[in-house]
């Protein structure tokens, strides 16, 4: 395998397993909702990362869709679980 074939996949499967740390989260809003509450800072911290990281890979000269996309989901994810942990 080429170095920039290898590169580019290994991108997205970072983006895929990305993607599915931040879906992961749902049971958590699940468990916050029901009165289990959870931590805020942690999963609020995350949204501000995956904030930070969506803003890096649209506005790239450039756009970085693996990162854009694996992060999205962390925003949303995230803040949810942030709020619902209040």
């Amino acid at each position: 395998m080429k170095k920039e074939k290898f590169f580019e996949t290994l991108g997205w499967i970072g983006m895929v397993t990305s993607i599915l740390m931040y879906v992961f989260y749902f049971p958590q809003i699940l468990q916050n909702l029901g009165g289990h509450k959870g931590t805020f800072i942690q999963p609020f911290m995350a949204g501000i990362n995956c904030t930070l990281w969506v803003g890096y890979g649209l506005f790239k000269e450039r756009r970085d869709w693996p990162v854009t996309i694996a992060n999205l989901p962390g925003i949303v994810f995230g803040f949810v679980a942030a709020f619902t942990a209040l």
